[in-house]
């Protein structure tokens, strides 16, 4: 067992008065086993990316607690980095600068960060692009730096927040395959959201689908599938429809919620 999430719920007070609340996320508990690649989907604002957060330490819950390792969360950490849908990259850095800075942070001596940074651009076949700019680089390949910088920092947890939602379906499909294998040779946890229902089918080795506002977990689908896992692959299909089904109903409340 590698992170329990015990009765996490998180409540966030309304900007037009002090004493009225918007639950954003309720009761959540889940438990992820070491090396386990989970995702998480639910309609737009069923507090997906506020669960991310909190599992950062970005921030804190109103009730629950978040157990690593078997010591409680408290704050963040370098045990737990999070990617966003925007890359966040320094563009007065160099590609390889970018990857290096979380351990220059760290105090981790130059020619030992820079021989770790050319690994993880090897693995993610940018090496070549070491020395250009982010504003050189495409979206996909801004999102490999950006994933590159997280990897070499060696967390316990990965934490992604739609990294390939600004990308096109060629590209997210691609880097879709990359995860996987990236994934099968560190065997990180990996803890994704999204709201791509096939990119959730294909990453998850367990899906989590959420409800609409406030956030419960509805239904958890364990996925038994080959990798890597491809889009097109018709197999797949019945593991997509399952989460469809879930998410109908959800996704009908939440158009309602933002009517009324």
């Amino acid at each position: 067992m590698k992170l329990q999430v015990k009765n996490l719920s998180k409540k966030f007070r309304t900007s037009s008065s002090n004493s009225e609340y918007v639950t954003a996320i309720e009761n959540i508990d889940l438990t992820i086993n070491d090396g386990e690649f989970v995702c998480i989907v639910g309609p737009s604002g069923c507090g997906k990316s506020t669960l991310l957060n909190i599992l950062a330490g970005l921030d804190k819950p109103t009730e629950g607690e978040i157990i690593l390792n078997g010591h409680q969360i408290k704050g963040t950490g370098p045990d737990r980095i999070i990617v966003f849908q925007e890359n966040a990259l320094f563009p007065w850095l160099k590609v390889i600068e970018n990857v290096e800075f979380g351990l220059k942070m760290a105090g981790l001596q130059k020619d030992k960060r820079r021989q770790i940074a050319l690994s993880h651009l090897e693995t993610m076949q940018l090496t070549k692009f070491a020395d250009s700019y982010v504003y050189q680089l495409s979206g996909g390949m801004k999102q490999r730096v950006a994933l590159a910088r997280a990897l070499v920092m060696d967390p316990d947890i990965l934490l992604m927040d739609e990294p390939f939602a600004s990308l096109d379906s060629q590209t997210r499909d691609l880097l879709s395959v990359e995860l996987q294998l990236i994934w099968s040779k560190t065997r990180k946890n990996i803890i994704f959201v999204t709201h791509n229902i096939m990119e959730s089918v294909c990453l998850g080795d367990r899906i989590f689908v959420f409800t609409n506002r406030p956030g419960k977990i509805k239904k958890e689908i364990t996925v038994q599938h080959r990798r890597p896992r491809l889009s097109e692959d018709d197999e797949l299909q019945p593991y997509y429809r399952e989460v469809l089904s879930e998410l109908k109903s959800e996704i009908s409340a939440a158009r309602k919620q933002k009517l009324d």
